[in-house]
């Protein structure tokens, strides 16, 4: 059997080639029932339109690029399946690329992939849609651009992100029901804007429930186990150590666990743990730890219609948008009677 083609289409929903076009690019603009049309006559078809000839049709390589550089291997691929299966629908391809944020040679990476790969727009995954350095390259080289951030950036170009803030606030005020007023915190990436949100969040809790924050129980995390570790060896060599552990990721979570275990220090009966993202490893250690699920893969798809909208609509403004989290509580959380 033949591939169907776009004139194909046209003749089956009955409308003109440039009406299928515009269809197929999510052009605005066009009827609620001629889309319907049209979008029967290609599954009917099972026509799959050809990158190279929008491309030449149009001003439009019909290629995205989502750039990270985050250690988190569970959060890239959510996000990497969220902006692919939102790709497909909108039928755009996707490049995907690692960069280090700290590399100067990475500016260089997006302005060849500007240049040469002819990319219609980025987006950008922590630390990297945190790095002014990256953001005004793009703007200097007028790239349409969308940041997966907890909060809205100072440059104009949409963002999407969960509420960090609020959901270190909920973390926190739930430790403090469960009885816990000594609670360690371990910090976040320095260079994440994400660690400076749950930092905020875990402060307002605690000054909201009138608990006096002490400094030696907020300790500087990196992201990584390692560092989760370090910071709980410290924590729990306090003459009065906490009755619960923080940790602004579920990595140093897992971290604080493991040297809570080599320590003989029962978990939760003497200390109760709690992270941030829901990666496999939250539930893959035992106790289980509870944690804040994040919608990454929501938030992969949501950048891709973000930054679609950005192509189609350059003058309009696309102010940030806030995707839920949920709170998971797990085997690491209990309530304690002596604070």
């Amino acid at each position: 059997m033949a591939k169907a083609t776009i004139h194909d289409v046209a003749a089956l929903a009955g409308v003109s080639i440039k009406t299928v076009s515009r269809v197929v690019n999510n052009e605005p603009r066009v009827r609620e029932s001629t889309i319907e049309k049209v979008q029967q006559a290609i599954q009917q078809l099972g026509y799959r339109p050809s990158t190279s000839a929008r491309s030449l049709a149009g001003n439009r390589s019909y290629l995205l690029a989502l750039l990270y550089d985050n250690p988190n291997a569970h959060y890239v691929i959510d996000v990497q399946y969220g902006a692919l299966e939102a790709c497909q629908t909108n039928h755009y391809e996707l490049i995907i690329r690692p960069c280090r944020y700290q590399d100067k040679s990475t500016l260089q990476d997006i302005e060849s992939l500007v240049s040469n790969a002819k990319v219609d727009g980025f987006i950008l995954t922590p630390p990297l849609s945190d790095t002014p350095a990256i953001t005004k390259a793009l703007t200097k080289l007028e790239a349409p651009f969308v940041c997966i951030s907890s909060q809205p950036q100072e440059t104009l170009s949409p963002s999407v992100g969960c509420d960090d803030f609020k959901a270190s606030y909920e973390m926190t005020e739930t430790l403090i029901q469960h009885g816990h007023q000594r609670i360690g915190f371990i910090i976040g990436h320095p260079d994440h804007s994400t660690s400076a949100a749950r930092l905020a969040g875990f402060e307002k809790a605690l000054a909201d429930h009138k608990i006096t924050q002490k400094k030696n129980l907020l300790i500087q995390g990196y992201n990584d186990a390692e560092s989760g570790q370090k910071a709980a060896e410290k924590l729990l060599a306090l003459k009065q150590p906490p009755s619960a552990i923080f940790a602004s990721n579920d990595d140093m979570a897992a971290g604080a666990l493991q040297v809570a275990q080599q320590h003989k220090i029962q978990v939760p009966e003497q200390l109760s743990i709690a992270g941030f993202d829901d990666s496999p490893i939250s539930q893959l250690t035992w106790p289980p730890i509870t944690t804040i699920q994040q919608p990454t893969r929501a938030m992969g798809s949501k950048a891709v219609e973000l930054l679609l909208d950005q192509l189609r609509e350059p003058q309009q403004q696309h102010p940030h948008t806030t995707l839920p989290y949920t709170l998971l509580a797990r085997e690491s959380l209990t309530k304690i009677s002596d604070t």
